[in-house]
Order: C-alpha cells, then sequence, then structure tokens
C-alpha cells in the first residue's frame, strides 16, 4: 500500500490519478474530503481515506512501499506560525521517524518558496551550506526551508534516514483539480471564466525598468509533468536528495495568456493594471528552476512545452462541463 497525504489536493488527486494510471489501486489518502475537494476523488480508486487527525494511529503497527507526503499548508499568506510549523515541519519529522524504523520510503513536496526572492538564484543544492543561506519571503517558504535543512543535516551526520527520501521544490505547477484552492489557483484557471465569457484578460503592469508589462516570467510546469517525476522516484529507489520541479525555461504570464486565448479561438486581448503597492517592489519577476541535478540523477522525460500543456488542460478539462482529471 502506498500512503499519499494531502491526497485530496491538487497535486495529491493528480499523483493518486497517476498511481491509478499505472494499475495502482492498493491506495492510502489521508485527507479532509470536505466538499471543495471531493470531486477531485470521484474518478480515483483508492483502499482507504484516512482523517489527518488519526493519521500516527492509522501508521502504527503497518508496512507501506512507500508515503508520499503532499500534505502541508500551502498559502503564502498564513500567519499562524505555530499552525504552520506544527503541520509543514513537526508532522513530517514525525513521518521521518517512522519511515526510518519501517523501512519506508519518503517523497515529500518542497516549495519553490523556499527560495525567496530569487536573488540567490534558483539551484537546488541541497548541502547544509546552501540551505542555510536560502531566505524565505513568507511563514510557508520559511516552514519547508526549515524542513528540508533539518533532514538533510540528519542525512549528513549519520542519523537513521528512511531507505529512500526526497523532497520536490515545486515551481510553478497548473493543471486539473485546483479548482478549491481559491486566490491560490493558477492565474490560468482563475481568468479563465471571464475569458470563456470574451471578457478581456487582466495582467499587472511592470514597475521594474527593462520589463515589459505582462513579461514577469514563472517556471510554469503542468501537473502531468511534475507527477511523472514523483512516479520515476518510485522507480528509482536508490536516488534520494532534494530536487527542483520546474521545466528549466521561464515563460512569461502573457505568453500563458496568450496560449489560453488561442485554445478559445480568441485574438490575444489583454489589458494591464496598476501592481497593487503592498506587491511593488517586492514582486518576483523570474523564477525559473535549475533543473541539472535532476537530469544528472538519470530523470530524462521531456516537459510539455508551454502552449502544449495550455491547450491541452483548456480543451481536456477547464472547457468542459466536468473539469476534474
Amino acid at each position: 500500500m502506498i500512503l499519499v497525504t494531502g491526497g485530496a489536493g491538487f497535486i495529491g488527486s493528480n499523483l493518486v490519478a497517476s498511481l491509478n494510471e499505472r494499475g495502482l489501486t492498493d491506495i492510502a489518502v489521508n485527507d479532509h474530503l470536505d466538499d471543495s475537494k471531493r470531486k477531485n476523488l470521484t474518478k480515483r480508486r483508492i483502499a482507504e481515506l484516512v482523517p489527518p487527525e488519526d493519521l500516527f494511529r492509522w501508521l502504527d503497527g503497518r508496512k507501506l512501499e512507500a508515503i508520499l507526503h503532499m500534505g502541508a499548508i500551502s498559502s503564502t499568506t498564513a500567519t499562524d506560525e505555530k499552525a504552520v510549523m506544527a503541520t509543514n515541519y513537526d508532522l513530517p519529522m514525525k513521518l521521518v521517524e517512522w519511515c526510518a524504523r519501517t523501512r519506508a520510503p519518503l517523497i515529500y513536496a518542497s516549495s519553490a518558496a523556499t527560495y525567496g526572492n530569487g536573488d540567490q538564484g534558483f539551484s537546488d543544492d541541497d548541502s547544509p551550506e546552501a540551505l542555510a543561506k536560502l531566505k524565505p519571503l513568507n511563514l510557508y517558504g520559511r516552514s519547508k526551508a526549515r524542513f528540508d535543512l533539518a533532514l538533510v543535516e540528519r542525512a549528513h551526520t549519520a542519523g537513521t534516514m528512511p531507505p529512500q527520501w526526497a523532497g520536490l521544490k515545486f515551481f510553478n505547477v497548473f493543471g486539473p483539480n485546483e479548482y478549491h484552492k481559491g486566490d491560490m489557483q493558477s492565474v490560468l484557471a482563475k481568468v479563465f471564466p471571464s475569458a470563456k465569457m470574451g471578457k478581456p484578460v487582466r495582467l499587472f503592469r511592470s514597475d521594474r525598468p527593462g520589463i515589459a508589462d505582462g513579461d514577469q516570467r514563472r517556471d510554469f510546469i503542468y501537473v502531468l509533468d511534475a507527477t511523472k517525476i514523483v512516479t520515476w522516484l518510485l522507480d528509482h529507489p536508490r536516488i534520494s536528495g532534494i530536487y527542483n520541479v520546474g521545466t528549466g525555461k521561464a515563460r512569461s504570464f502573457k505568453d500563458m495568456m496568450t496560449a489560453m486565448l488561442k485554445s478559445l479561438g480568441r485574438k490575444p486581448e489583454i489589458e494591464y493594471i496598476d501592481m497593487p503597492k503592498e506587491l511593488s517592489g517586492r514582486y518576483q519577476y523570474v523564477t525559473e528552476a535549475r533543473m541539472e541535478r535532476l537530469r544528472a540523477a538519470g530523470y530524462r522525460a521531456a516537459f510539455m512545452p508551454l502552449e502544449a500543456s495550455v491547450e491541452h488542460y483548456v480543451k481536456q478539462y477547464l472547457d468542459r462541463p466536468d473539469p476534474y482529471r
């Protein structure tokens, strides 16, 4: 059996879908299955649903093939430090202990939020020295960075570790089943309903000299590509470490919106609005994952180009009566 924490969420439910497509159904999902996430699992085959409050009672005495830990408080605006650290640091440290004791692999979600404003680049060097230099901008990023560092320090000091452990620094993941996330959805998912109605797409103006309006760039990765990396790690149990999950190629928000409008058969119609004052001077203009370490580890699959992934998302999900995977 494989346990997927956060398995009713965005990346978690897509991961369950990917496992099902590989013929695996002996899957336990650890999550609160509220109305906002219930549809994410409607098409999925799982063996058990484990409420978060019962997780460690459920784990007691079990043997698992692996734990895929995707659960977290992932809001970048969260301010309850006690709650965030309990969920994003204390709980996964307990999972490390459990996996080390039972010899179960642990693959978990870290985040590109650990890189802060990106001034130090986006290299996934997972040495303790490199991780200690990162300066996340929010509580969510700090919680993930603290866990990454604690795990690596444990590995470097010969602490007891799971037989495989891998942290994945997800960049700008988008795709089906993100609809419950509200303001944390991708820009594409948020603007699609109004674009479908024929309204112009709105993006922020640039407030940085030399960067055009709408040319703020992100490393957008389609969720189907992101989950392929997780399942590849399951197939390669000798590989441990912390790795970026992006495409290695930053693209602009304008590129993404143009691709969406083309998929709808519309000409580009984009309006630019002023950057909110609270973001001015703090807005991240470029994120681009360094992917050399994952490639060096042996990952060879190509990433779907932005235009192709946007078209797939629009035509196979967003523009259908049932947009769920």
